[in-house]
């Protein structure tokens, strides 16, 4: 499955949506306005909430948080460790750890689960300008939570480079 996000600098109040391969619209990113911290929606084409992910408060570092249904379903960071600057970490609830790896900016970077490919966000082979491929591997893995982790690394990576 590959689905084409449309690289708008994610501002708050800002909607857009995300088709498939096809051309056809599979998700819309709602940015909620007037909020106290940066939200956005995922929502499926019937404009029901699929994730919310939300711009974590008091955190010691920039974090965001992924949910469904109310409820937290992942937490996103910056890996504390790493001497690589683009390398995140996604925290299931479950336990489970998601590492996000490559060149997070240009939009070349993997999400990996022990070592598996789950997902590769890329802009090569696409003619469009400011676009982005969000290619889940997998046929059974949750295609929403995927493109969910890829806003979230894009958008710290761009805070932490100081270009909110």
């Amino acid at each position: 499955m590959k689905f084409l996000v449309h690289d708008r600098i994610f501002g708050i109040g800002d909607d857009y949506w995300i088709d498939d391969e096809h051309g056809r619209h599979a998700y819309l990113v709602d940015g909620k306005a007037l909020r106290l911290r940066e939200t956005f929606e995922l929502k499926d084409t019937e404009r029901r909430v699929l994730v919310t992910i939300r711009k974590k408060w008091l955190a010691l570092r920039d974090t965001m948080t992924i949910e469904r249904d109310d409820r937290p379903l992942a937490t996103v960071r910056r890996k504390r460790l790493s001497l690589l600057r683009n390398h995140y970490r996604v925290e299931l609830v479950d336990g489970t750890e998601l590492d996000v790896s490559g060149k997070i900016l240009d939009r070349e970077f993997a999400v990996e689960y022990d070592g598996e490919l789950l997902a590769d966000i890329s802009r090569r082979w696409l003619s469009v300008r400011d676009t982005y491929a969000v290619h889940v591997v997998r046929e059974d893995a949750d295609a929403a939570l995927l493109i969910a982790v890829a806003v979230c690394v894009i958008r710290l990576a761009e805070r932490e480079r100081g270009e909110d």
